[in-house]
């Protein structure tokens, strides 16, 4: 009796495993693989300890089991109840930049590597060089607006 809990329970973790792999991860095939190797562990369990007749029977139950499983999660479409179904459609800075000019001047909040931040009218604003390093609290003027970009060169001391 405790014979068939195990193998009951290694089919029944083999045949979850491949479902999850299938429906819920699919292209990671770590957890496939681990469901094929208890199913497969749980039918050589089965042919070793009841012979061929009761291994086969368990053999095609399981191959049966499996395929109506993978049948029945694609033909109901039971994996988009688990789906995403919004999508982030927003953009960086995006209707930030109608409070800066070019010409504007900021500090730098952090070093620009090109990219970093900078604040400019006690905002802090995504921002980028034409090509140098710049440190942090260093000042700096706003060169060009583009697509939500906005580029920056140090204020030169007279």
């Amino acid at each position: 009796m405790l014979m068939w809990f195990v193998i009951i329970a290694l089919l029944l973790i083999g045949l979850t495993l491949i479902l999850v792999e299938l429906v819920f991860i699919p292209g990671t095939t770590v957890v496939g693989l681990l469901g094929l190797v208890f199913a497969i562990v749980g039918i050589v369990v089965c042919y070793q300890h009841f012979g061929n007749t009761v291994g086969l029977y368990v053999l095609i139950g399981m191959s049966t089991a499996t395929l109506g499983g993978i049948l029945y999660s694609f033909r109901t479409g039971a994996w988009s109840r688990f789906s995403l179904k919004s999508s982030i459609d927003s953009k960086v800075n995006e209707g930030l930049l109608t409070s800066v000019r070019v010409g504007d001047e900021g500090v730098t909040l952090s070093s620009l590597r090109p990219m970093g931040k900078a604040e400019f009218h006690e905002r802090a604003f995504e921002v980028k060089t034409s090509g140098g390093y710049l440190s942090s609290g260093e000042r700096v003027k706003i060169t060009q607006i583009e697509s939500h970009q906005i580029v920056v060169e140090p204020v030169t001391k007279l």
